[in-house]
């Protein structure tokens, strides 16, 4: 008997036309790949697409303690050094950071921890002036919690940066990457001593950073290297500003941070690294470590720029000379005749062992060319100058070298202590006198620092490349 047309088809059969549906789809499409489960789905009843035995968490915005045993959570610090903490649990109300525990000796004093973030001059009122107060931090204990905090606080889920710097230094490729973001992931990696050589951590990427006194444009610099970077590595962080820390504030309600890092310059200048080597992110560095603690943010960062490690190691063969020459600055070149004999030195290195020599401006080449060539390089060298900061995309090995030309007796450590926390080896040069991480100058910026005088000789730069390469080689 014929069926009633205008029946209620069953599930079953309802299944059974989606299932014949998308086979004829399928068949005459002319593209034989794989079923979509999708078009299975959309037609199966909506009843059939859940199991309802699976339990799904409330959506929790708030955290509260109405009842007598329950208490604020206590904060604790995960780790610490002076500028870098990693905080668990630690509140934010009206503008200020509140560290909550019944120890209060056990938290390291509020200057090595955050400062109130104004501009870095070095007289002794501005040195004052940057002591934190009970505005930026108090020390409570949870008793002191809950009358302040109420019965509760809202979520802050995740990891958050909070950085706590001044504008002052940050708008410059350097400075921002080499410095701030570097720390930032020396101290954040240090949780995860098993990072593997291939950049493989169990770490979770921050969700947040917040940049407590500076305006969405004033991290930026001229080349959008310190955003590109940023968003390389974390694409899915958001920042906050300024005027966000504000809104905050003016809401009057107390927020728990699930986990936090608090990054701040004028606290790690309190410590003993820094005051050897005028570098904010070396205070990071007495914190334990992976040896690969920076491969995920180079892995990361050479998969945005669309690069393939394998090609950049396969293309590494000769050795790679690089110079990143400053010629067309305005301030801090070689003079003009040892800029050219360099170069000559360099090609006949070239000419005679087959090793690739590249002379270049950094700022004539693409952020992905800067990052390529870097990558490929075995030695890099140049005059003091932002084009060096291209060190942190070079591969470790034991002939990687970075050197660096200064006017004689001028010396500062940006670089050298960046090649030496990234395992790379490193030589100064004033002229035809070298020196290397074990013997470095004191810090020294005389007349003709910034100049555009600096000799160098060429040939014993050049003899010294010999020496490094050829030492590997044997």
């Amino acid at each position: 008997m014929l069926r009633n047309i205008s029946s209620v088809p069953t599930k079953r059969e309802v299944l059974l036309l989606a299932i014949i549906f998308t086979f004829f789809v399928w068949a005459f499409s002319g593209d034989q790949r794989p079923l979509s489960i999708g078009l299975i789905t959309a037609f199966l009843p909506k009843q059939d697409l859940f199991n309802e035995e699976i339990p799904v968490e409330d959506w929790r915005t708030r955290l509260s303690w109405s009842s007598e045993s329950d208490v604020p959570p206590q904060t604790n610090i995960v780790l610490h050094a002076p500028g870098w903490t990693v905080f668990d649990n630690l509140y934010v109300a009206n503008g200020t950071v509140f560290v909550v525990t019944n120890q209060p000796e056990t938290v390291p004093p509020r200057e090595m921890l955050i400062s109130t973030g104004i501009e870095l001059r070095n007289d002794a009122e501005s040195v004052a002036a940057r002591l934190p107060t009970n505005h930026e931090m108090r020390i409570i204990s949870i008793e002191e919690a809950r009358e302040l905090f109420g019965d509760g606080a809202t979520l802050v889920d995740g990891v958050t940066w909070m950085m706590n710097d001044p504008p002052q230094l940050i708008r410059h490729y350097y400075h921002w990457v080499a410095e701030i973001f570097f720390g930032f992931w020396r101290t954040y990696s240090s949780l995860d001593p098993s990072i593997s050589a291939s950049g493989i951590s169990s770490l979770p990427a921050p969700r947040r950073i917040w940049f407590v006194h500076l305006d969405a444009d004033q991290w930026r610099d001229k080349v959008h290297f310190n955003e590109w970077v940023l968003r390389s590595v974390f694409p899915s962080l958001t920042a906050e500003y300024s005027n966000d820390w504000i809104d905050r504030a003016g809401l009057g309600r107390p927020f728990l941070l699930d986990r936090v890092l608090i990054s701040d310059r004028a606290a790690a200048m309190r410590g003993k690294n820094y005051h050897e080597t005028s570098r904010p992110s070396s205070e990071a560095f007495s914190l334990p470590e992976s040896s690969h603690w920076w491969v995920p943010i180079t892995t990361s960062v050479m998969e945005f720029a669309g690069l393939d490690e394998a090609s950049i190691v396969a293309t590494s063969t000769p050795p790679v000379i690089t110079y990143v020459s400053r010629q067309t600055a305005r301030g801090r070149m070689l003079m003009t005749e040892h800029h050219n004999r360099l170069i000559e030195e360099l090609y006949e290195l070239r000419d005679k062992y087959a090793y690739e020599v590249n002379v270049v401006s950094m700022e004539k080449l693409s952020r992905e060319e800067q990052i390529g060539l870097a990558a490929r390089t075995t030695i890099m060298m140049g005059v003091h100058g932002n084009g060096l900061t291209s060190l942190l995309w070079m591969k470790r090995s034991p002939r990687t070298t970075v050197m660096e030309f200064f006017y004689p007796g001028g010396f500062t450590r940006d670089y050298q202590n960046t090649a030496y926390s990234l395992g790379i080896s490193y030589y100064g040069w004033w002229g035809n006198v070298s020196f290397t991480s074990e013997n470095l100058p004191r810090r020294d910026y005389p007349d003709g620092f910034q100049g555009n005088e600096i000799p160098i000789d060429g040939k014993a730069v050049a003899e010294t490349c010999l020496e490094i390469l050829q030492a590997q080689d044997q």
